[in-house]
């Protein structure tokens, strides 16, 4: 089985997370089984529960730590990682699709939102698919155009991540 990764990019605010949120659901509702993965891309580490065991073992000094229970799992594991590093991690779960926002640079199909005019520049990475702007613009879905871009978006899931998915 192959993994269909699908970058999400922008700046903060441009409305990534909300647009995969409206990815999983949709991809959910047709049976796919869906994974993400978010680049922290502000400054500091990322904040593990207060007060949890897993949390002091962290704080002890494990490399890596995790918790399972009642079906969910959680993993906490230190170090500088590339995205090539952990994407085999995602693979051991047999997923569908892979959602990953950030990591803009990376080589995978990307969705890119556009808050505004200055934001432009993102349309020159590497194998854009689609972009979604705030603006009404030539080339890009407009926010409010939600069943436009998503259709397009499932059409290239169903598709396999195969064909090319532009706005006409």
């Amino acid at each position: 089985m192959v993994m269909i990764i699908l970058q999400v990019v922008g700046y903060q605010n441009s409305g990534k997370t909300t647009l995969i949120e409206k990815i999983i659901k949709r991809l959910y509702t047709n049976g796919y089984r869906v994974g993400t993965l978010k680049h922290h891309g502000h400054s500091g580490k990322v904040a593990l529960p207060k007060e949890k065991d897993t949390t002091r073992h962290a704080e002890a000094g494990a490399i890596v730590c995790a918790v399972e229970g009642d079906g969910t799992f959680l993993l906490h594991a230190k170090g500088s990682w590339e995205l090539d590093e952990l994407l085999p991690i995602y693979e051991r779960f047999s997923l569908d699709v892979l959602l990953i926002e950030g990591f803009k640079h990376a080589p995978y199909p990307k969705i890119v939102c556009l808050r505004s005019r200055e934001d432009e520049h993102l349309l020159h990475l590497k194998n854009v698919l689609i972009s979604i702007s705030w603006q009404r613009k030539d080339g890009s879905f407009f926010i409010e155009d939600e069943q436009a871009y998503m259709e397009h978006i499932i059409a290239y899931v169903k598709g396999g991540g195969k064909h090319v998915c532009h706005r006409s």
